[in-house]
């Protein structure tokens, strides 16, 4: 086992260049846990498995650094390369690890998760008959895609009901849902996006030129449960409402800084702006609301985002397993870490989705999804638009 925490040590980076005093350190540790497996195995009431055993301490361990950090053992990481063949089906649903467990961050309208009634800040209890609580981040989104019409059985929790509930999921091909766009009263362009995979800052300037043509005074970018795309995308929309300024930086312990500043051949619009935010907006979303806000580019309306922000990298182990380590976090404009703090909006507006499922509500009489045949009031998209009409359109 001792050779084993060597090996995890070596593969993390302990060079000969690292100072004495924290080899000293790395090395105090490894003898705690070469101390502590010892004493399980001659001591536990009965022979123990040491498999079991050091799987889950290694599981334990990455988990504790943060949510995207993962072990997988030698069956999981062959999963978890046959999971990257494309033309696999999925859920149609992005989930990350809070309190322990999988919770859904965010569902595609449409799709299967959606279709069986999972609803953000669902918590994922088991899938496939495991504990989340007892999988890394990778080995649940592991479960969570198959072949096309295979079927995902899952126990999910809700706050709002004491029991918990068994639901099946049909896996799908799901495809990124389009940009959509609208021309509100007053000429106020609304264009809203729940993806920012690659191409889809084309997509969304070509709507925002679109609807330009037609007579837009103001605009009003939904991003509220964005949640799929990558950070690179993230920073390409960002690019189209500025001409200059930082949108983002990242950095890492051993990785090279990386700073991200605005190219003003890319800015399409000057129109007034206004960005929608919850507790949905992810990752690539939450780079484009930094980026406006704190350029004063515009106003970001809403909740408070999620909090993912982060590169991770792959490290093969000579045993057949892997690590998935966070090496390099986004940093907003104002050098603020987006990872686990998420970006608070400088109009904040709660909406009745999101405070219905807050950890601490406590109503256990309230009905198991939102009433999505009676429509409510959108509360945040009207103070958006209320913002934007003490805004001018500024001169070219």
């Amino acid at each position: 086992m001792l050779i084993i925490a060597l090996a995890l040590v070596s593969g993390l980076g302990v060079h000969a260049s690292s100072s004495s005093n924290s080899a000293d350190s790395v090395y105090n540790h490894i003898e705690v846990y070469s101390e502590v497996l010892h004493r399980i195995r001659s001591e536990y009431v009965e022979d123990p498995n040491m498999n079991v055993v050091t799987s889950g301490a290694l599981h334990g361990m990455l988990e504790s650094l943060d949510a995207d950090s993962s072990y997988l053992s030698p069956a999981e990481y062959k999963a978890f390369k046959q999971s990257r063949v494309e033309g696999k089906a999925d859920i149609g649903a992005t989930v990350s690890k809070r309190f322990g467990y999988a919770a859904v961050v965010s569902v595609i309208p449409g799709g299967p998760a959606d279709k069986a009634g999972i609803n953000a800040g669902d918590i994922l209890e088991t899938v496939s008959g495991k504990s989340t609580h007892e999988m890394s981040l990778a080995a649940v989104k592991n479960e969570l895609v198959g072949e096309v019409g295979s079927r995902l059985e899952c126990v999910v929790i809700r706050t709002r009901k004491i029991e918990p509930q068994k639901i099946t999921i049909v896996r799908e091909i799901v495809p990124p849902p389009p940009v959509q766009e609208q021309m509100l009263p007053d000429n106020v362009a609304y264009i809203k996006a729940l993806a920012l995979t690659k191409g889809k800052a084309q997509e969304i300037a070509a709507k925002i030129k679109s609807l330009q043509s037609k007579g837009a005074k103001k605009l009003v970018l939904d991003l509220r449960n964005d949640s799929e795309g990558n950070e690179e995308e993230g920073v390409a929309v960002a690019n189209l409402f500025l001409n200059k300024g930082l949108i983002a930086t990242l950095q890492g312990q051993k990785y090279e800084k990386a700073t991200y500043n605005a190219d003003p051949q890319k800015k399409i619009t000057d129109l007034p702006l206004a960005v929608l935010v919850n507790r949905g907006t992810f990752g690539a979303a939450e780079i484009v609301a930094a980026a406006v806000m704190d350029n004063h580019r515009g106003d970001v309306v809403g909740g408070k985002t999620f909090g993912e922000g982060s590169v991770q990298k792959l490290i093969e182990v000579p045993d057949g397993s892997a690590l998935i380590l966070s090496v390099a976090k986004y940093y907003t404009p104002d050098g603020k870490v987006i990872q686990d703090t998420g970006i608070t909006p400088n109009v904040q507006v709660a909406s009745s989705d999101d405070l219905a499922a807050l950890p601490d509500d406590d109503s256990d009489n309230a009905p198991d999804q939102p009433q999505k045949a009676q429509p409510k009031e959108d509360d945040q998209l009207k103070r958006a638009i209320d913002v934007l009409k003490a805004k001018t359109q500024p001169k070219s």
